[in-house]
Parts: C-alpha cells; sequence; structure tokens
C-alpha cells in the first residue's frame, strides 16, 4: 500500500469527525500491504481527551495484529500528531509516519519537537511530512472557519 493510498483512507476518516463535531484529523495504519486500522478524532463524541484519531487506529490495529508492537507499520495522519499521539507511535514500535499538515502549535514530529527521530527514546521511526497538506490543511480550515 502506498503512502497515498493510506492518506486518502485518513482523509476519508478526517471527513467523518465534524459530523459529530470533531475536528477533521484522520488516521490509517498499514502492516504488510494490509489496512489493519483508519479511525477519526472522536474527542467530543466519547468525552474522552485521549480519543484522538492516531490513539484509537493504535488501539485497533494492535487489537487486530494481536500484539501492540506495531513493528514495520505505516501511519498516516491528516495532521502532524501531537506529542500524546507522538509518544503512542513511539510505544508502538511502528516504522513509519507520514502526515499532510504540519501543525505549528502542538505538532511533534517536527514542528515543536522531533520526538519520531529522538535518540534518547527507546524507537525511532521516519517521519514524512507534507504528504497531501493543501486538501488535510484545507479540511481544517473549512471547519473552524464555519465555527466562527
Amino acid at each position: 500500500m502506498t503512502d497515498s493510498e493510506l492518506m486518502e483512507l485518513a482523509l476519508t476518516e478526517a471527513r467523518a469527525a465534524p459530523t459529530h463535531g470533531d475536528v477533521p484529523v484522520g488516521a490509517a495504519v498499514a502492516l504488510d500491504g494490509r489496512v489493519l486500522a483508519r479511525r477519526h478524532n472522536e474527542r467530543e463524541r466519547t468525552g474522552d481527551p485521549t480519543a484522538h484519531a492516531e490513539i484509537l487506529a493504535l488501539r485497533d490495529a494492535a487489537e487486530r495484529a494481536g500484539s501492540w508492537r506495531l513493528a514495520g507499520a505505516a501511519v498516516a495522519v491528516t495532521l502532524e500528531p501531537c506529542p500524546m499521539c507522538a509518544g503512542a507511535l513511539v510505544q508502538a514500535r511502528v516504522a513509519r509516519v507520514v502526515y499532510g499538515a504540519a501543525d505549528p502549535k502542538a505538532g511533534a514530529l517536527g514542528s515543536l519537537y522531533n520526538l519520531g527521530s529522538d535518540p534518547r527514546l527507546n524507537h525511532e521511526f521516519e517521519v514524512a511530512g507534507g504528504l497531501m497538506a493543501d486538501e488535510c490543511r484545507a479540511l481544517l480550515s473549512d471547519f473552524f472557519a464555519a465555527r466562527r
């Protein structure tokens, strides 16, 4: 599965989040060429501050894989992961993360922090940002513009 195909799945998920008042962020996880999980933000829907797309997708992927170790997995997310989600990606031992829009206020894979490539942590993974960034940014811009 290509990064673009995985990001398309994440974008589809992101588009579903506003239907229940959540910020349009989506994530998808693939391992060995098959999609293990795809989710979108559900903080508003569930009242759970940890219900970010990445966390939910990692939980589902680990359940389907039968292990919390997702070594070799690729993750696509429409917005650069925050510190909580970047930490979860480190803990899951993923191999690669691609994201769409950078997050200068909370991004932890290059904007504010570099948790995916910090040699002080127990795991590092490949990071590529900017995939389909315009489309990912537009979802967020449109969502917040409608709320103002």
